[in-house]
């Protein structure tokens, strides 16, 4: 079954509960939650309190995605706060299968992310220890950008490797993703689609609408 993650990033946060309820009532599966520290990336966005009050007002599992430096530190805390789903960039930690192992052992599911340039074979040796692995097809940073078509080509080989290896592991894709171009997306091999802007502009219809494109795949 594949699964649909609303980004937040692109909720109106002035009215953020009812965004939720609306997204939830929709259908969504899970709540993306982008959590930027301005120097992993060039923006500041939400941290752990906000988690937590998010955590308390859905029933929707949340999929937080660190986009800081040193996540280490506050893999425990995310957790803590609700997370469950939790992914950190390759490129921003140095000790990954440590960190992996530890997020493990705190119960949630783990994946790692990739930035659109960053080769797959940074993560072929942890590849068993992931619940996920998060495809990013924009640079990270900031919401609303558009689609880089040749990320693609990675996420048809990661699904090739993940069927050779026999695993369960999920392909989650994030960036840039529309009713538009998500059929091409799915068909390269996507099991959770993350959509900000290709959802908040119109949450319930637009929810309603990934899940009719969803379900036939």
């Amino acid at each position: 079954m594949k699964l649909l993650a609303p980004s937040l990033l692109s909720a109106n946060f002035a009215n953020l509960e009812k965004e939720i309820e609306t997204v939830e009532a929709a259908g969504a599966d899970l709540l993306h939650v982008d959590v930027m520290d301005g120097h992993f990336v060039p923006n500041i966005t939400i941290g752990i309190p906000v988690v937590e009050a998010i955590y308390k007002v859905t029933k929707l599992p949340l999929d937080v995605h660190l986009m800081i430096e040193n996540p280490s530190r506050y893999i425990k805390d995310f957790i803590k706060a609700g997370a469950s789903y939790i992914s950190f960039h390759v490129e921003a930690e140095k000790h990954i299968h440590r960190t992996l192992s530890f997020a493990k052992e705190e119960g949630a599911k783990v994946g790692l992310a990739l930035n659109p340039a960053t080769p797959l074979y940074l993560i072929e040796d942890v590849l068993e220890l992931l619940d996920f692995v998060l495809i990013m097809t924009v640079n990270p940073g900031f919401g609303g950008q558009r689609f880089l078509d040749f990320t693609l080509r990675k996420i048809k080989k990661l699904k090739s490797l993940i069927r050779e290896k026999e695993l369960k592991t999920l392909i989650e894709v994030d960036g840039g993703i529309k009713l538009e171009n998500v059929k091409k997306v799915l068909e390269a091999g996507a099991d959770i689609i993350v959509s900000g802007s290709g959802i908040f502009k119109n949450p319930k219809e637009n929810t309603k609408k990934f899940k009719e494109i969803l379900k036939r795949y």
